[in-house]
């Protein structure tokens, strides 16, 4: 019986490997300027499309923190000739779905059409024009405003973005990433249309421009695509880059009152970049630290054998420049600091000793055996061929990635974990916590119980 099912489910999963080994990524510049990288495949008739631009976040000011997601947000709302319902309708005629993606460093839209040249270019043109001639109308701004406002208002009562805020905020202080995504309330309100016009028109250029594409295209198709969506924006250039992250040498500990009947713990310090060498190292083994759910140690020490938390993660998150890299869990109240003291000593017993030779190779496997299944499908591929195109990664990262994650040494992960995680550099954020007053009275109780 086990042989009836296993060989079937081995089919599948060498099947899904042989699709993207050997990845062919093709890639240049539009005339204007715009990178492009490509992967043709005609094995379904669709196409993908990813449009990305530096224009994140960390492009915003502290007086006009959200005008960089407003002026996303608003582009596809009306463009050129198009109205909002114009652009809504066209693409259900077709069966086109566009969405759009914001982060700290990017901005930018996708787009999924099938690849007939009469659904194709309807899908593409409403593309172009919400890239090149957004209309920014006054009622739809104030209308799109006010949904903004209502949302940061609603995230200020949660602790888990109460505390997300916080963390940012001691992670990189005066750093542009230490902005918003979504900005404040007070500078929301105040921005006008003038603000989303002039931020478009500085940083919705070719040259600021990423695009990727995969699917049922010739090399010829797709260069006529890429030219069309970056023709109409001006050449212009790239924005300057973003400051280095400085990180603090000494860390802090915050605590933030909240009626939450559980407190939510941020812990960590900048610590990744997206083109880093030690990129694959620190991958493999926060694997094992916390990023592997119930193989992992912070998982064993918190969750099973303290039963301190339901979940407990770590993760690096890597940017433009130095992402987070962060241990997070929730827990009772009046367990707060035994949970504090648990993973900090979980993070130096594994900054002394690193992973077993067992866990090395569970994490490997697990990676490895897993990776076929997060690039089956054209749109999770695209994905990726965003990221190389938009981070400058080797356009052999997806085929060398398994051989990448099963070199990793024990020595690999201890010298770039003891490089980039130092204990007295971390950051933690409480929200939550039990008060003095709180311990007090609780202390009390129990000696007269």
């Amino acid at each position: 019986m086990v042989a009836k099912y296993l060989l079937p489910l081995m089919a599948v999963l060498l099947s899904a490997s042989s699709a993207w080994a050997g990845l062919n990524i093709q890639h240049w510049e539009t005339r204007q300027g715009a990178r492009v990288v490509f992967v043709e495949n005609h094995d379904l008739p669709m196409l993908d499309i990813s449009v990305d631009f530096s224009a994140g976040s960390a492009r915003d000011t502290r007086e006009k923190s959200g005008l960089a997601n407003l002026t996303r947000h608003v582009m596809n709302l009306g463009a050129g000739v198009y109205s909002e319902r114009d652009i809504a309708e066209k693409l259900a005629d077709v069966g086109a779905v566009m969405s759009g993606r914001f982060d700290a460093d990017r901005a930018g839209f996708s787009l999924r059409s099938l690849s007939g040249k009469a659904e194709r270019d309807q899908a593409v043109g409403l593309l172009a024009a919400v890239l090149s001639q957004p209309r920014f109308e006054a009622a739809v701004l104030e209308r799109e405003k006010a949904r903004v406002v209502a949302g940061l208002e609603e995230e200020a009562t949660k602790p888990e973005s109460i505390g997300g805020k916080a963390f940012q905020a001691a992670l990189y202080g005066d750093h542009p990433y230490a902005l918003n995504d979504g900005g404040e309330v007070d500078t929301v309100r105040k921005l006008a249309q003038a603000d989303l016009v002039t931020f478009h028109r500085e940083h919705y250029r070719a040259k600021n421009m990423v695009l990727s594409l995969m699917g049922d295209l010739s090399r010829a198709e797709a260069e006529a695509i890429a030219e069309l969506l970056a023709a109409d924006l001006p050449r212009g250039d790239a924005p300057a880059p973003i400051p280095p992250v400085r990180i603090n040498a000494q860390g802090q500990e915050n605590i933030i009152p909240h009626h939450a009947t559980q407190s939510h713990l941020f812990m960590g310090l900048p610590g990744l970049q997206r083109e880093d060498p030690e990129y694959f190292p620190l991958h493999v083994g926060n694997y094992v630290l916390g990023g592997g759910g119930f193989d992992s140690r912070l998982t064993n020490s918190i969750r099973q054998k303290k039963g301190l938390a339901y979940s407990v993660y770590s993760y690096f998150m890597p940017m433009r420049e130095l992402g987070p890299f962060q241990i997070g869990l929730q827990t009772r109240r009046d367990a707060t600091q035994e949970a504090v003291r648990t993973a900090r000593a979980e993070l130096a017993s594994y900054l002394a000793d690193g992973p077993t030779d067992a866990e090395l190779t569970q994490a490997k496997n697990n990676l490895i055996g897993g990776f076929p299944l997060r690039i089956d499908s054209n749109r999770k591929i695209l994905e990726y061929l965003a990221v190389i195109g938009f981070y400058q990664l080797p356009l052999d990262w997806l085929d060398t990635y398994s051989d990448k994650v099963a070199a990793v040494t024990r020595e690999d992960i201890l010298r770039a974990f003891r490089a980039r995680v130092r204990p007295e550099a971390m950051m933690t954020v409480i929200v939550g916590g039990q008060p003095a007053a709180e311990k007090t009275e609780s202390t009390t109780d129990q000696g007269a119980r």
